[in-house]
C-alpha cells in the first residue's frame, strides 16, 4: 500500500554525491527545493528526465527552488551518468540500497526497478505534491514549474 507523503514532514537524510562528498537534506530546510528519484541510469526516460532538469534549471533557481536527484547505484555511477548527461548544474545522490527510497516510499515496479518520483518540498520542510514520471519526463518537469508559480505566488 502507498502512503501518501503530501503534508508531511520530508524525511531528512544523508548520502553521498555524485563528487563523494555528503549531502545532507537538511541544508535545504528553509528553501524551496525537489527531490527526484530515477530508476536507471542507461534508461532513456531517465536521461531525458535529468536532462529536462537541466534544461530548466535556471526557472527552477529563479524561483528560489533547488534540484536534488537521487538514483540506485554507487557513487562512481552517480559521477559517469552525471558525466554523460554533459554534466547537470545538481547533485545526483546515491541511494543503492534503496534507503532513502523506501524512506519516501518509492515504489518498485515488476519488482525489479525504483519507480521515477518526485517531491515539491516547501522551505517549513513539507512535502506540498508528489508526482510521478514513468513516462513522460517533459510533461513531468512543466508540472512541478507550474505547480512551484502556484505556491509561491510568483515570488
Amino acid at each position: 500500500m502507498k502512503i501518501n507523503l503530501v503534508g508531511q514532514d520530508a524525511p531528512q537524510f544523508k548520502l553521498e554525491t555524485d563528487t563523494g562528498e555528503v549531502f545532507d537534506s537538511s541544508s535545504l530546510n528553509g528553501t524551496w527545493r525537489v527531490v527526484f528519484f530515477y530508476s536507471r541510469h542507461n534508461s532513456p526516460t531517465c536521461k531525458r528526465g535529468c536532462l529536462t532538469f537541466k534544461e530548466q534549471h535556471d526557472l527552477f533557481q529563479s524561483a528560489g527552488c533547488s534540484i536534488v536527484g537521487i538514483g540506485p547505484g554507487t557513487v562512481e555511477e552517480q559521477a559517469s551518468f552525471k558525466l554523460e548527461l554533459g554534466d547537470l548544474p545538481f547533485p545526483l545522490l546515491a541511494d543503492p540500497e534503496r534507503i532513502v527510497g523506501m524512506m519516501y516510499n518509492v515504489p518498485m515496479h515488476l519488482g525489479q526497478f525504483p519507480a521515477k518520483s518526485s517531491f515539491l518540498i516547501g522551505p517549513d520542510n513539507t512535502i506540498r505534491y508528489v508526482y510521478d514520471w514513468l513516462f513522460r519526463p517533459r510533461r513531468h518537469v512543466a508540472k512541478i514549474l507550474g505547480d512551484i508559480s502556484t505556491v509561491t505566488g510568483g515570488e
